[in-house]
């Protein structure tokens, strides 16, 4: 297996937003120095979520500060950035970085209504801005002239620079939950990110994958490739006993949801309704934060000493999943308990798995 290491920090108050952002790059760079082989941005705006904002401008920092671990965003939310321009930044990002950039590509929250209204935009047209997106970042990647009409964007401009460092540019990855999205990101060969999956969905997930990477007919090279790039999300919080890992973790969770609430309900506006499609027991106000919490502890956390983190981690494994990505950060958690949190599964659990 491999393991790689995201973060979905909050920065409390305007005052700290300068230290966090600090703690934030010393946490990838500890992230590097244990082993973890990727690192992940999350891209969120006005609250505190994601305290750099411009997850693009912190990667180049991190490019900078660091050797080996690729750096992925997880996701870039499309409609927010003007296509060429974001084909530019990241063309940049991979030269600076010696093409160490992964791509997930979405098409914005589907609960914060506020960050597009930030942003001068309504949701309805989140999902064809991201396609277009991605049209324009695979044509300016090409090497040719771009000339693209389409809904949102209508671009002609000479061949895009820098090339990107990477043939044919960064890989673009999918946040994917629902079946069908697994078997059509399989068929097209695209790498795809997942979160909150019971394990006997897992292996359902994976399996809908794997057909389509046959239906799609790549060659087997390719099919073991992405495959082992199929990246599982999980919340990971290492104790001394069970116990104690759940009932910490679960005071950070409270912590965190109780402020995803309020942000909503303060600033989304009131003719905003989510999809119901899209809740679930973490996301739903309408579902007590007990029941909330126990949704996440069970399926989307790895928590508990470190013998039976060990245990849940060879669940997955079995599983099939191959690549891990790690939350170790929740809330406004103390950068301290972060760090130590990353040094026990960094020592303790992964070297039992490579």
């Amino acid at each position: 297996m491999k393991f790689g290491w995201l973060t979905l920090a909050l920065s409390p108050s305007p005052e700290e937003d300068a230290a966090r952002i600090d703690q934030q790059i010393e946490q990838v760079c500890y992230a590097e120095e244990l082993g973890f082989s990727d690192v992940w941005l999350t891209e969120h705006y006005f609250t505190g979520e994601s305290v750099y904002n411009d997850a693009l401008l912190f990667a180049a920092a991190l490019a900078m500060r660091t050797e080996k671990v690729r750096i992925g965003f997880a996701v870039v939310q499309a409609p927010f950035h003007h296509p060429v321009r974001l084909a530019t930044q990241l063309a940049l990002l991979d030269n600076l970085s010696k093409g160490r950039i992964d791509i997930g590509i979405g098409k914005g929250t589907v609960y914060n209504e506020y960050e597009f209204v930030g942003h001068g935009l309504r949701s309805e047209d989140s999902r064809e801005r991201m396609n277009e997106t991605v049209d324009i970042l695979q044509r300016a990647w090409s090497g040719d002239a771009l000339d693209y009409k389409g809904v949102h964007y209508n671009v002609q401009a000479p061949e895009i620079r820098p090339k990107p460092y990477q043939p044919a540019g960064p890989p673009l990855w999918r946040s994917v939950i629902s079946p069908g999205s697994f078997t059509e990101c399989g068929r097209l060969g695209i790498p795809v990110l997942t979160s909150r999956l019971a394990v006997d969905r897992i292996r359902e997930r994976w399996a809908l994958y794997e057909a389509g990477l046959a239906e799609g007919g790549h060659d087997a090279e390719t099919c073991a490739r992405l495959l082992a790039q199929c990246a599982l999300w999980r919340n990971v919080y290492i104790a001394d006993s069970d116990a104690q890992a759940r009932d910490e973790l679960a005071a950070l969770l409270l912590q965190t949801r109780n402020h995803m609430m309020h942000v909503r309900e303060a600033y989304n506006p009131k003719d905003f309704v989510v999809d119901p499609a899209a809740l679930n027991a973490w996301a739903d106000p309408a579902v007590d934060d007990d029941t909330a919490v126990d949704y996440v502890l069970e399926t989307g956390s790895l928590f508990g000493s470190p013998e039976r983190v060990r245990e849940q981690v060879a669940e997955l494994r079995d599983a099939g999943v191959q690549h891990l990505l790690c939350q170790t950060g929740f809330g406004d958690m103390s950068q301290d308990r972060n760090l130590a949190s990353m040094r026990r599964f960094g020592e303790e659990i992964m070297p039992a798995f490579r």
